[in-house]
């Protein structure tokens, strides 16, 4: 389980009226769902929420929700922030069994992109999917799916069979084997080897007209030969 620990207090009022209560008062409200429970309105000191939230291990991942004595594995599937401010405004955690699978969104990192050869030639990333969902027990849930570009080459496409996952974990698509990603020639590229072909073209076109034009030239350098007269 993730070392997060998020201390949180039942909030008596609900609603709208309630969320802006508990923020005037230095808190973030949220709700927790989930299990065979109902929904509870619930609120976490603003400051302690930041620091759980800076260390990029609450959304999407195991943490341990604490009220008073009790403790229970939850996962934080939404943030909401203030498009202004960037203020964190409201959050969801969900009740999990941490032995227990789970459906979640995990972000794709691709890496070595600059010991690609590919890019190098002109090629570009073409990112068909930033995340992806997957089945997974909570407790095994990944902070990344990874893409290794190194060996990768000019036209290859990147299909999730190429991540690995962890044990007993699948992607929710499962009839196909879908694309991640494609590694494709920049237009720039294709610009800079289309003028190269031109100027290859020309050059040899030019080198064999040289020896006619030579030719021509020593044919036009010939003096007339001198007309004789008889008698």
């Amino acid at each position: 389980m993730a070392e997060i620990i998020l201390n949180v207090e039942v909030r008596e009022g609900v609603g709208t009226g309630g969320a802006r209560s508990a923020r005037r008062d230095g808190k973030v409200p949220g709700v927790l769902y989930g299990g065979d429970k109902a929904p509870v309105a619930i609120a976490v000191e603003e400051r302690a929420f930041r620091k759980s939230l800076y260390t990029g291990k609450l959304l999407g991942h195991l943490v341990t929700l604490k009220y008073g004595d009790e403790t229970q594995p939850v996962i934080a599937k939404d943030i909401q922030f203030d498009p202004v401010t960037d203020r964190p405004m409201h959050f969801d955690l969900m009740r999990v069994d941490e032995k227990a699978p789970v459906k979640i969104s995990i972000p794709v990192h691709f890496k070595n992109q600059d010991q690609c050869e590919a890019f190098r030639q002109g090629g570009s990333l073409e990112i068909v999917r930033h995340d992806v969902e997957i089945m997974v027990r909570a407790d095994q849930i990944p902070e990344e799916l990874v893409v290794d570009l190194k060996n990768h080459k000019l036209g290859d496409t990147i299909r999730m069979s190429e991540i690995k996952l962890p044990e007993g974990a699948h992607p929710i698509i499962t009839d196909r084997d879908f694309v991640i990603a494609s590694i494709k020639t920049s237009s720039a590229a294709l610009s800079e080897a289309a003028d190269e072909a031109a100027d290859a073209a020309a050059a040899e076109e030019a080198a064999a007209e040289a020896p006619a034009e030579e030719a021509a030239a020593e044919g036009e350098g010939e003096a007339p030969a001198e007309e004789t007269s008889e008698g």
